[in-house]
């Protein structure tokens, strides 16, 4: 019973052995680090826990390779790995994470077509460069291209939309019940790599209905069978019913969350896989059915998925810590929503027939001050008129719109509405649409200048990000914290999948200074207010509870705070 720490180990060790053979280093050597790799796969026992004269007794594993078992096992690499790194140029060892692409082939198409990346790669196979080396052809050549296609579709990532949407899709073939999601898909990652299901069906009854989906199988198995669907890669994991839990955690992840929790269990005589937990003393396996069974044989309490990335979370379990996380049945409203007042697709009626349909108490109608260039803006007049719409919107709906704008912060940091006008709303969130390139330093000033405006409720979308279309500005997020905390005003987490702006890191030091998060979801038309359940999801990830949140307020003590 091999685990999943042991795979990871024997992985290492097989790259060192590729590397040695790119290199044309010793033969002996490298057989000795594949034999210690298959050593590390076949054991039954964790080697993550073993001492070195333990892994000197297993079969295939000596000296050299039990010294650096130990440091994989402790840091996930080793001294050997890193000079033969260095010995090799920096994007050369991506070449042996394509499928059919081994060691020899790789050395061949350095030596002979100094071809030393992926791109390089891409081009000499497109240019049918490759198909002229001995024991190449048109065929091998081919080859390599599907496997770059492939490699390059695995490696990007997608946003916790989109990987919703694909793994729902999925998991329609299986039966309600009997699976969940793991990775980062489940721990509420804003992007999202592979994505991994875990089920306690067996594989003779799922395979073939993947086979039926599938774009391109991978590797279909009894344990594991992964997959491509929409050009996305599938892992969908079999496990036991009495072994759920402990798999369902292992595969949750992270990484560094999952190294702490088996040095917990080392630290208690016990050695943690995906099957359950192991007693090192008589050697007998307790598998869990469920995550609480591991946390409390752990002597931990439970650790909500959004949480577990190694930031403190397990100590705060021991020690009975852990926050008591937000939850989006405490939402009582959404704070960013755009009319046809400016870009949206929705009147100020529909807007709040919309919020009613929601079960919400109040909706800020936050449409775009005239200044902006990229969106039909409200003027002084425009927001007179609006406000007799919500007037009369508020006479026939439960749910109260509030009067609102999102008013443009200008390039000096000044606002796109006079202070007149802005004192007549309800509440201002203050946002950056515009020259998003300026350096640090002048961004930052130019926001804390807003923030220091008497008028201003909340800062919007604090990054300005777009995932995978634009970086980040280079704002100094804990200045602009400081500056929020010191005069009373709220930060966004824009819950817009495309954004999840504040991000879950500085959430979390939002939370610990004592600033409030308003979640919006920046809605422009009626499809765009389910990602309310992405904004929860990324306040969860920054520990927040519900008091953390200002969408948990009452309408009253919502408007009461910003006075």
């Amino acid at each position: 019973m091999g685990s999943g720490v042991n795979a990871e180990v024997a992985g290492v060790l097989l790259r060192i052995a590729d590397l040695l053979l790119v290199l044309g280093e010793n033969p002996f050597k490298i057989r000795a680090y594949q034999r210690a790799a298959e050593a590390v796969r076949r054991s039954p026992y964790v080697v993550a826990g073993m001492s070195r004269s333990e892994l000197m007794e297993l079969d295939g594993i000596g000296k050299g390779t039990s010294e650096a078992i130990l440091a994989i096992a402790e840091t996930g690499t080793c001294s050997e790995l890193e000079s033969l790194m260095e010995k090799v140029p920096a994007d050369l060892p991506e070449l042996l994470e394509l499928d059919g692409v081994g060691p020899k082939t790789v050395q061949k198409l350095w030596s002979h077509l100094n071809i030393t990346s992926l791109a390089e790669l891409e081009a000499a196979a497109r240019g049918r460069r490759i198909r002229g080396l001995r024991g190449f052809g048109e065929k091998k050549e081919e080859e390599i291209l599907r496997a770059v296609r492939i490699y390059k579709n695995r490696s990007g990532r997608m946003l916790i939309s989109e990987a919703e949407e694909i793994a729902g899709e999925v998991a329609a073939t299986l039966v309600p019940g009997t699976f969940s999601y793991a990775g980062s898909l489940r721990r509420g990652r804003s992007t999202v790599g592979d994505i991994d299901i875990v089920t306690t069906e067996p594989a003779q009854s799922v395979n073939p209905r993947i086979r039926e989906i599938a774009t391109e199988m991978i590797d279909e198995g009894m344990k594991k069978t992964s997959f491509f669907y929409r050009g996305k890669r599938i892992d969908i994991r079999f496990a036991d019913n009495n072994e759920f839990g402990a798999t369902l955690l292992y595969l949750t992840g992270s990484k560094e969350f999952n190294i702490k929790l088996r040095e917990r269990a080392i630290s208690r005589g016990m050695q943690l896989n995906e099957y359950g937990l192991l007693n090192k003393q008589n050697g007998e396996i307790t598998r869990c059915a469920t995550e609480d069974e591991v946390f409390s044989l752990l002597g931990l309490h439970f650790i909500p998925p959004e949480l577990r990335e190694d930031r403190g979370e397990v100590a705060a379990a021991e020690a009975g810590t852990l926050p008591q996380l937000v939850e989006l049945s405490d939402i009582k409203g959404d704070l960013h929503a755009h009319t046809t007042g400016s870009d949206g697709s929705l009147s100020v009626d529909e807007l709040a027939a919309t919020a009613d349909a929601l079960g919400y108490d109040y909706i800020l109608c936050s449409d775009h001050s005239a200044s902006l260039g990229v969106a039909r803006g409200l003027t002084p007049e425009g927001l007179f008129e609006q406000a007799h719409e919500i007037e009369i919107a508020n006479r026939n709906h439960e749910c109260q719109t509030i009067a609102g704008i999102e008013v443009d912060i200008m390039t000096d940091g000044s606002l796109g509405l006079p202070d007149s006008v802005l004192a007549d709303l309800d509440l201002v969130i203050a946002s950056v649409h515009s020259s998003l390139h300026q350096e640090g330093d002048q961004i930052t000033r130019r926001v804390i200048t807003a923030i220091e405006n008497e008028h201003v409720d909340i800062i919007g979308h604090p990054t300005g990000r777009l995932i995978g279309r634009r970086e980040p500005s280079a704002i100094d997020i804990p200045r602009i914290l400081e500056a929020a905390r010191e005069a009373g005003v709220a930060v966004e987490l824009n819950a817009s999948p495309y954004r999840l702006d504040l991000d879950d890191i500085y959430l979390k030091t939002a939370k610990e200074l004592g600033v409030k998060i308003a979640i919006g979801t920046d809605s422009h038309g009626p499809g765009d207010f389910a990602a309310m359940r992405y904004g929860v999801t990324t306040a969860r990830r920054g520990w927040c509870g519900a008091r953390d949140i200002l969408n948990t307020y009452s309408l009253s003590k919502l408007l009461d705070f910003f006075r």
